[in-house]
């Protein structure tokens, strides 16, 4: 149902079932296609429309017919999961489209900085199908593993699968060590047995300079 038409278009065969995709996404479609917008409420979409850790606002739209259509975002790379029952946790600005039968919601998974109280508030796809997420540049896949803990700059970070437990580590950074940065930040360990994805870009953050 996905295929990837270069690194940064996602185009997606239709026989008349539905995709979910970031609202105004779709740059091409062919056949006939009916479109709406979900504003929340339902499966969870809520925590794929609203960004809580800043606020920022993502709608979310169902596309549903028979044809093809594409997706991009500003010209990001586009990476392909496949899940087979297991769930996905995504930064909700990485989720780029689901197969309408994966089901979305929202898992809180820490505090990002005790002294603001923020809450990391992060996107959970889970079930059997395909998902997109985007990144700033090429996606690394990263193994972690019992023997192997993984810490990763937040403003890298873009999703993780698998049996993984997710601890945040204040007061340090990669910039910090190197004696660069300022504010309250932080870094984020994963330890068990699963994947993360990370991009060779960082976002800014609300926990600090990072």
């Amino acid at each position: 149902m996905f295929r990837l038409q270069g690194s940064k278009v996602l185009a997606v065969e239709m026989t008349g079932d539905a995709v979910k995709a970031k609202n105004g996404s779709m740059v091409a479609y062919d056949g006939q296609m009916a479109f709406k917008k979900l504003s929340g409420g339902g499966e969870g979409i809520r925590g794929m429309v609203t960004r809580r850790i800043t606020g920022e606002q993502m709608t979310v739209m169902e596309v549903r017919g028979q044809g093809t259509c594409w997706f991009a975002d500003r010209a990001s790379e586009i990476n392909l999961v496949a899940l087979q029952g297991d769930k996905l946790y995504v930064e909700s600005s990485n989720l780029l489209a689901t197969d309408g039968g994966l089901r979305t919601g929202t898992s809180f998974t820490g505090l990002r900085g005790a002294s603001q109280g923020n809450g990391l508030f992060t996107t959970t796809v889970e079930g059997h199908g395909q998902a997109a997420i985007t990144s700033d540049g090429p996606a690394v896949v990263l193994r972690v593993s019992p023997r192997f803990p993984l810490n990763v700059d937040p403003g890298a970070y873009i999703a993780h699968q698998g049996d993984l437990r997710q601890s945040f580590q204040s007061g340090v950074t990669f910039r910090t060590l190197m004696g660069e940065g300022g504010g309250e930040a932080f870094q984020i360990r994963f330890e068990g047995d699963g994947l993360v994805y990370v991009q060779p870009s960082e976002r800014n953050t609300i926990a600090g300079d990072v």
